[in-house]
C-alpha cells in the first residue's frame, strides 16, 4: 500500500470552484513574480525526447522512462522525466546571453514514483535555467538566486490572501542555509528524511546545499544524477508544511556541470558510457553555456498555499484504492 498521512480534523477551506480559481492565480501570479526576479523568458519545451540524445533527466538513476516507439521518424523516444538538460542546449540554441534565461512548463510521468500526501506519478513544474559567468559558479550566488525565488514564493503567498482572505498559511522569509554534510553532524542517528523534517521544524525555510555526493557516513544524503547539477554547488528549498506536519521539498536546483565537475561525477558515479552522448560531449569540450537551473513544483507550491493536505487536491493524477478509499472517508477530495 502507498503511504497516505490523514490530518487529524482536517477540511478543506475553499470549494471545488474556488480550489480551481485559487489554482490559476497561483500559477500566473508566481510565473510574473519569479521569472521578473530571475530575468526569464518563457519558452515552449518538449514532452519527450529521442532515447539516443543523452537529453532525458536520469534523476536518481533508477527509474524507467516512459518510452514509445515512433515508426514514422524510425527511432524511440522517453518521456521526459525533467528537463535539466534539454535547458541547457535551449540557452545556446536559442541565443540567449549571461544573466538572462528561460522557464517553461514542465509536464513529465514518473512511472515508479512512490506515492503519499505529496508524490504522484504526473510532475507539474517550472523548469527554468539561466547562463551565469565562471565567477558566479559559487556559493554565495547559488544563495543569491535561493533567496530571489523565496521572496517570489512568499510575494505570490501575500498576493494570494489579498485575493482569498480565507486562505491564512505563512511562509518564512528567512531562508536558512546548511550544507547536506552539516545536517549530518548534526543529527548523525537520523535518516537523511528525519534529518530535514526535525530541520526544517525549527528553520521553517531552509535550503539544504550540497547533494549527490557521499558524506562522511559514506552514504548520500539523497540521490542527483551526474551530469546536471554540480554536487557541491545545488541546493533543495523546502518550507515546513503545518498540515503534513513535514517538510515539504518546493524545488531542487543548482549551479550545473561544467566540464571539471562533469568529469568528476562521472567517474565518481560510474557512469563513464555516458561520455560518448551528444549532450555529454559538448559539456565536456566546453561547447555549453555556464548555467544554473532547477525545478520548482507547481502543485507542491499550489498544495502548501492553500493548506492542503494531499497533492491529489490541486491535479489530477491516478491514485491506487486504498488512496481512494482513505481520502473519500477523511473528507480529502482528489480531482
Amino acid at each position: 500500500m502507498n503511504q497516505i498521512y490523514i490530518p487529524q480534523g482536517y477540511r478543506p477551506t475553499l470549494d471545488a470552484y474556488d480550489t480551481q480559481r485559487a489554482i490559476a492565480y497561483i500559477k500566473t501570479t508566481f510565473q510574473e513574480e519569479f521569472s521578473s526576479a530571475l530575468n526569464l523568458k518563457r519558452v515552449s519545451a518538449p514532452l519527450f525526447v529521442t532515447e539516443n540524445s543523452g537529453l532525458n533527466d536520469n534523476l536518481n538513476g533508477y527509474e524507467r522512462p516512459v518510452s514509445f516507439d515512433i515508426p514514422a521518424v524510425g527511432m524511440d523516444a522517453q518521456v521526459v522525466h525533467s528537463l535539466a538538460k534539454w535547458k541547457r542546449l535551449a540557452l545556446k540554441q536559442y541565443h540567449f546571453t549571461v544573466g538572462n534565461g528561460l522557464y517553461t512548463d514542465m509536464n513529465a510521468i514518473r512511472r515508479d514514483e512512490q506515492l503519499d500526501n505529496i508524490h504522484s506519478i504526473y510532475v507539474d513544474q517550472w523548469d527554468w535555467e539561466k547562463i551565469i559567468t565562471r565567477e558566479n559558479r559559487n556559493l554565495d550566488y547559488l544563495k543569491l538566486i535561493v533567496r530571489a525565488i523565496v521572496r517570489a514564493i512568499c510575494d505570490t503567498n501575500d498576493r494570494l490572501h489579498v485575493r482569498f482572505p480565507q486562505l491564512t498559511v505563512e511562509l518564512s522569509r528567512e531562508v536558512s542555509f546548511i550544507t547536506s554534510q552539516e545536517l549530518e553532524d548534526l543529527y548523525p542517528a537520523f535518516t537523511p528524511s528525519q534529518r530535514e523534517k526535525e530541520y526544517v521544524r525549527q528553520h521553517p525555510t531552509a535550503c539544504i546545499m550540497q547533494i549527490g555526493g557521499k558524506l562522511r557516513s559514506g552514504i548520500p544524503h539523497d540521490g542527483r544524477a551526474p551530469d546536471y547539477d554540480d554536487w557541491d554547488l545545488n541546493c533543495d528549498i523546502f518550507f515546513w508544511d503545518a498540515v503534513l506536519d513535514r517538510a515539504l521539498e518546493v524545488s531542487s536546483m543548482g549551479i550545473r556541470v561544467d566540464a571539471d565537475s562533469l568529469d568528476r561525477q562521472l567517474r565518481q558515479s560510474g557512469h563513464d558510457e555516458r561520455r560518448a552522448l551528444p549532450f555529454h560531449k559538448m559539456l565536456l569540450n566546453d561547447e555549453l553555456p555556464l548555467t544554473i537551473g532547477g525545478g520548482i513544483g507547481q502543485s507542491r507550491l499550489a498544495m502548501l498555499m492553500m493548506g492542503c493536505a494531499h497533492i491529489g487536491e490541486v491535479q489530477s493524477s491516478v491514485w491506487d484504492q486504498d488512496t481512494i478509499t482513505a481520502c473519500q472517508e477523511a473528507g480529502i477530495p482528489l480531482l
